[in-house]
This record gives structure tokens, sequence and C-alpha cells, in this order.
């Protein structure tokens, strides 16, 4: 690929990892992806409002050195390519970045921009906290119920992006493979001749260390519970085994500090269920997290029926996806649902508004920054300056109780005054105070 020359503020230090621990300097240089379509509003938004955070937080102590760097439309224009080296190069030595959203490119070659991105940097996690703020139209009766962070696994099940098309030379080896030495899995293919044929890798792996990170998160900031969420009734060796191999770890990993249903169901088989009951309520009076699952499908009902029955959730790629955007719906929609894909691991994070691009209201200073400016304040908080991020949140809050919000809140919400984007980061800068 054609490359870009970058360069990196001088007068800033790169963030940095030693022994798993994120190490943050007070001048860090993070880049940024401004986004195809309304990203450049939302940017120049989410930038002002976070450096007033960061100032009025630590007095001018503290500053982000911001560094450009390029992928989809942008990056096409100048250099005829989606996703140069050097961005990606970027994001891994600088470890923490931000990124609006990005056009799918039409046609062959990178079939997301966003998945090339978190497959290329092993951002294994796709984290999605959803919680309501007060005023935000809703379509539920009470969306304060809803406070729930998911844990969705990046880089395998469908995401891992196998596929065979239908009528494809590669297809009909796939099949006549598949006929000869899995006779009875084949059997179950009802129109063969006319079929596309997906693959969906599960590994003990990956799952292990998407379960870690939800455990860790759980522990570190005093939630309750954790639920796995699978489709594992149906797919028993793959959806199935995500929520055994979750199990296990749990209980190998951290016996002081979690309870699982899988140590509620032995001792319900050996000593019966008023044991087991016992057993898991002394467990939660001492201070340990809850582990259990729960169906995909039913899950979907019960987010909306019983929100405050979940907290933390793990789960595969599709279940997640489907989660987050249904969670979204519940507290004002995506447009401001905040995200983050994060290899714990390595330290890598690249943090994204999780809507589309929304081309036709492309520089009209009209589209509701919330999702760029809360995946900024989840940056924030991943860096440690939790006083930075604290500060989002409460302007967040104070913002929309005046109702001085952008279009899509502003015909939903009765008495309220519209402002553009850009006015609405004004908004936001003069309630960190």
């Amino acid at each position: 690929m054609a490359g870009f020359t970058l360069n990196p503020p001088s007068n800033g230090s790169a963030i940095t990892m030693h022994n798993g621990v994120l190490l943050v300097p007070d001048n860090p240089i993070i880049p940024f992806i401004e986004g195809d379509g309304t990203g450049p509003d939302i940017w120049r938004a989410t930038v002002r409002v976070l450096d007033a955070a960061v100032s009025y937080a630590y007095s001018g102590q503290k500053k982000i050195h911001w560094m450009e760097v390029y992928a989809g439309e942008k990056a096409y224009r100048l250099k005829n390519t989606w996703l140069p080296d050097e961005t990606v190069d970027a994001c891994k030595n600088f470890l923490v970045s931000i990124k609006g959203p990005l056009t799918t490119p039409i046609g062959g070659g990178i079939s997301s921009l966003n998945v090339a991105l978190r497959q290329l940097l092993d951002m294994y996690v796709c984290l999605r906290p959803v919680r309501w703020f007060s005023g935000v139209p809703s379509p539920v009766k009470n969306p304060s119920a809803v406070d729930m962070v998911i844990f969705r696994e990046n880089t395998e099940d469908i995401y891992a992006g196998i596929e065979f098309e239908q009528g494809s030379d590669e297809v009909l080896l796939f099949l006549q493979l598949l006929k000869e030495n899995f006779p009875k899995q084949y059997a179950k293919i009802r129109f063969p001749e006319s079929s596309g044929i997906g693959i969906k890798p599960v590994s003990q792996e990956g799952t292990e260390r998407l379960v870690r990170s939800a455990i860790d998160y759980a522990i570190t900031n005093k939630r309750k519970s954790l639920t796995i969420v699978h489709k594992g009734n149906i797919m028993k060796f793959t959806e199935g085994a995500f929520r055994n191999w979750a199990y296990k770890l749990a209980e190998r990993e951290y016996p002081e500090q979690v309870y699982t249903w899988g140590q509620w169901e032995k001792t319900l088989a050996e000593f019966g269920a008023e044991a087991a009951n016992k057993a898991q309520a002394d467990a939660l009076a001492n201070g340990c997290i809850l582990i259990k699952d729960a169906i995909a499908d039913i899950t979907l009902q019960q987010v909306l029926t019983r929100p405050e029955d979940f907290d933390v959730i793990a789960t595969l790629n599709l279940n997640g996806d489907y989660l987050s955007d249904a969670l979204a719906a519940q507290v004002g929609g995506i447009g401001i649902a905040p995200g983050g894909n994060i290899n714990y691991q390595t330290g890598t994070a690249v943090f994204e508004a999780t809507h589309g691009t929304a081309p036709k209201y492309a520089d009209l200073d009209k589209v509701n920054p919330g999702s760029l400016i809360l995946s900024g304040e989840m940056m924030l908080r991943y860096m440690g300056w939790t006083e930075a991020a604290d500060a989002v949140i409460k302007a967040m809050d104070a913002a929309i109780a005046s109702k001085q919000v952008t279009y899509d809140f502003a015909r939903l919400m009765d008495g309220a005054t519209e402002v553009k984007c850009s006015e609405f980061a004004d908004v936001l800068i003069d309630n960190l105070k």
C-alpha cells in the first residue's frame, strides 16, 4: 500500500504498557480518525469537549496531543487506499486511539474497515456500556433500569468471515469434502446445490480472554453479576462450549471472588436445592460476583422486561451485535451509544462512534455528537483519567436535563431547544463547571 508520512507531535509522548499496566504520561499522543460523512462534524465537537474536560479536571497539568491518521474516504482520496499500513501501525504503536464512523467500501477488497481494524490489531473485546441519561427520549417505561456493560467477542464467530459463495468452486469443494468425510453433517443441509456455507469458529482461548476481561471489569467496578449469553441449546460445540469454558475459567481463576451457576448445579445435584441456594446466598453476601448464563433469544426479551437482572454481559459476536443495538434503542438510540475495541493483553484500544456515517447530513453541523463524545469518555476512563471522564458524564447529564439538544432528541422532547452539533458541544463545555 502507498504510505503516509505521520509526524507525531514533538511535545507529546506515547502511551506504553508494562507488566500488564497501561502507563499514561501527562502529555499522551493519541491518534484520531475523523471519519466519513458526518464524521468531521462530530469529531470537531468531540475534540473540543474532551480537551475542555481534561483542562478543567487537571487545571492544565495534563493535555492530549492529537495526531490525525487516515482511513476511509479521506485516505482513499489522498492515497488510493482505504486503510493505510501507517494508520494500523499508529494505532498499534501509540496504543490508544479514537475514530469516527467509516464508510464500508463498495466492491471487492476490504468488506468493512471497522472489522479489518479490529482483526489487524486483535482487539478481541468490543466494549459497549449502555446507560440512560435523564430526559433522553425512550420507547420503554423505565429506561433508568438499564445499566449494563456488554463484552462482545470481536474476532471469532461470524467476524472470522469464513464463507463459501453459492455456486463457487470453493463451495463445491467444501461440500464434497463434507459429504465424503462427514456424511451425517452433510445430510443436514437441505439444499446443498443452492447453498452458501458459513463457518463460525469459537475457541477456548478466545472465550477465556474475553471472559477474563469481563470478570476483571466486574471486580474493578464493583458490579454484581456477569451473564454469559449464548445459544448453546442449539449450537452445543460452539456457543455451548463458550458457556462451559466461561464457567470453568471463572471457577479456576477467581475462586474467592465469584460464584457460578455451575457451582450451584453441582451443589444441587449432590446436596439438594436448599443447600445450593444457601451456598449462593452466602457467597453473594460475602461480596462474590454471581456468574450466570442465559439463552440469547430469551435475553433479548428479558433486557426489556427485567433489565435490572443484567449487569455485565459476556457474549459472542453476533449475539453481542443484536444485544448492544437493542439496548441502545432503550436508552435513546445508537446516536448516543459509545463503544470501544480493546486488547487488554497488549493495551491496544480504539474507541469509536457506534453509528453510521449518515452522509446526507454531512457538513450540516446537525447530528448528535453524543456517541463519539461518550466514546471519548470511555477512552479517558481507560487511560485512568477518571476525573475528566466523570466531568464529561456530568456535563452530558446537565446538558440533556437543560433540554438543549440536537434535532434527534429535540423532536421527541417537550419544551426542548434544538441546537446544532457544534452548539451542543458548547452546552457541554459550559456545563463542565
